[in-house]
């Protein structure tokens, strides 16, 4: 175990139901066979390493016994099997209904389909909220739909200084006008976690629709759909090192004979109304070893594959909270570095600014030094706040594997530009 010290970083809520759980990062970087390159991966919102069970998972699948699930024959059946079974992973991680989960390629396209779903609700007359926090995946098919049936948008906003979301926006925001309200759980740049459920309670009592993108949530904090009151919820695997394939679940299963399908065969009956095309069988079969792999992250976690994602979820949550202390601390005592953002509760992915240094010449001198961080990655928030003026952000996230040592390896390279 590691044994770095460092306090707990934010006091978000955590689990009553787990004692206590272990999580040993040195096991868990045994998982992953690409961190054997020698590589520090600060990247994981541009996908995070791949353990060696989802590649084999998909490799097998690739090998193995799978054809179009409509035929009568055997590798017809199996191949119906990987999606059921994947739908049942996918509930397992939101706490959600199977029945309720459809699969596609990316967060984007399933977004998109929605987006178009809905198209003839959000037009002249009503309105939309959105955060300005969230990635332009969340954002684009929204704008865009209001654009084009005259619906107007209404925009949450962050604090300058710490980049929270005061949740007592959404009952200003939302009012009988409100068709929809997407928002996200977490930012993928400043790591904020905003309080959707306040946003959701704003919104049901106006009858809107809740949409929370939980991306860059979902390797970090346990979901529950129903606590969070989400009506749909979107994930995507490669953020916790599964395959790229994405789910959007519906809390209530019964709305999509509510909803105009996307799907042109008016035989799709479900969350296959909301599919386009053939799924990518091996990679769903990658996708249902991935959220195994979260099961496992504690291999003293016992019982239901979701009693066990708490239980894994909870050891990785605290050691990360603690990784996450240890790394503000550290960025916070080199003099040139300015972090952005601040808000007590978060998700471990930072930004910062560089005065003086191009965050593109910063990221270029942590690869040099072995370490993988993203740099200019799009955001209205960014935009806002005038930051590619002073040379654009760096964002780092951390990822099960993360170590004290990566992130010393960080600051020394970043101590390098002077």
């Amino acid at each position: 175990m590691n044994t770095f010290s460092g306090g707990q970083g934010e006091p978000g809520r955590t689990s009553t139901s787990v004692a206590v759980s272990a999580f040993d990062v040195a096991r868990v970087r045994g998982l992953y066979p690409a961190l054997g390159d020698g590589w520090i991966h600060f990247d994981p919102q541009a996908g995070a390493q791949i353990p060696g069970a989802v590649s084999s998972a998909v490799a097998s699948a690739f090998r193995g016994f799978v054809s179009n699930p409509n035929g009568v024959y055997a590798a017809a059946a199996h191949t119906r099997g990987i999606v059921q079974a994947a739908r049942v992973a996918v509930a397992d991680l939101v706490n959600g209904k199977p029945e309720g989960v459809v699969l596609g390629p990316s967060r984007e396209n399933l977004l998109g389909g929605l987006a178009e779903s809905l198209s003839a609700r959000l037009g002249l007359g009503s309105e939309i909220v959105l955060c300005r926090l969230d990635d332009d995946a969340n954002q684009t098919p929204w704008l865009r739909v209001a654009d084009r049936g005259g619906g107007r948008v209404k925009w949450a906003e962050a604090d300058i200084e710490t980049g929270e979301v005061p949740a007592w926006q959404f009952g200003e925001l939302v009012d009988s006008a409100t068709s929809l309200v997407a928002v996200t759980l977490a930012s993928s740049t400043i790591g904020t976690v905003i309080d959707v459920a306040e946003a959701a309670r704003a919104a049901h009592e106006v009858g809107a629709l809740v949409v929370v993108d939980a991306t860059s949530a979902a390797p970090y904090e346990l979901l529950d759909i129903e606590r969070l009151g989400a009506d749909v919820l979107l994930v995507s695997a490669n953020r916790w090192g599964g395959p790229q394939v994405a789910a959007m679940v519906f809390r209530d299963p019964t709305i999509f004979d509510r909803l105009r399908p996307v799907n042109p065969d008016p035989a799709a009956q479900g969350p296959e109304r909301f599919e386009l095309g053939e799924h990518q069988y091996a990679m769903l079969a990658g996708l249902i070893a991935s959220i195994d792999h979260l099961a496992g992250l504690d291999e003293s976690s016992v019982g239901t594959r979701r009693d066990r994602l708490e239980h894994s979820m909870f050891g990785l949550r605290q050691y990360q909270q603690r990784l996450l202390y240890y790394l503000l601390n550290s960025l916070a005592s080199a003099p040139q570095v300015a972090i952005i953002g601040r808000a007590e509760r978060r998700i471990p992915t930072v930004s910062f600014t560089l005065p003086g240094v191009p965050a593109s010449k910063a990221a270029k001198r942590l690869a040099d030094n072995g370490v993988c961080a993203l740099s200019n990655v799009p955001s209205r928030y960014f935009t806002g706040l005038g930051v590619t003026e002073f040379g654009g952000a760096v964002t780092v996230g951390l990822g099960p594997y993360s170590t004290p040592y990566d992130v010393d390896q960080l600051v020394r390279a970043l101590a390098s530009l002077g």
